[in-house]
């Protein structure tokens, strides 16, 4: 099994002081003084704003971000690995009501693929999941583990307003 792993460097293009890491971090800032590129080795990474692992969020799979801004960058998560299927089941109203639709795919256009103008509430089957704001996986990214989620202030939302959402998939 290949071990993950994530440096994150204060500067652009991988420069300035840099830190390296492999697994959660409830203190970055303590190590370092600001986020603006990072190197995925290998692994799933999660990037919070602000300490517990709250605020804006920020999906990392292996690759390289030589241009990040990662404002207040308090905590990192890792993902465990998942093998298997995703599975996810959404809904238009909270509390889990409404027309159900479950989704084992990507889905980079809520509204025209699924005709939903919103997600009020979803339950998490199988698989590590990620919302984001907008369509084709832009805008604010909301990380979404195992279980159940009857409002969307549950993962963190501040609005309902769901336009693509994707397996957090491919990881090692």
């Amino acid at each position: 099994a290949s071990r993950a792993g994530i440096t994150l460097f204060e500067e652009k293009n991988f420069q300035g002081r840099s830190f390296e890491c492999s697994s959660d971090r409830s203190d970055l800032q303590s190590h370092l003084s600001r986020c603006n590129s990072v190197k995925v080795d290998s692994g799933c990474f999660m990037l919070y704003e602000h300490s517990n692992f709250m605020g804006q969020q920020l999906f990392l799979k292996r690759g390289e971000y030589p241009d990040i801004q990662c404002q207040g960058l308090r905590t990192l998560s890792l993902l465990e690995v998942h093998r298997g299927t995703y599975r996810i089941k959404v809904y238009e109203k909270d509390n889990l009501r409404s027309q159900m639709m479950e989704l084992t795919e990507d889905c980079p256009q809520v509204l025209e693929q699924l005709r939903l103008c919103e997600i009020q509430s979803c339950v998490v089957l199988e698989g590590h999941w990620i919302f984001y704001e907008m369509p084709n996986y832009r805008g604010r990214q909301y990380l979404l583990r195992p279980g159940e989620y009857r409002r969307f202030s549950d993962w963190g939302a501040t609005t309902s307003k769901v336009g693509s959402l994707r397996r957090a998939a491919d990881c090692f």
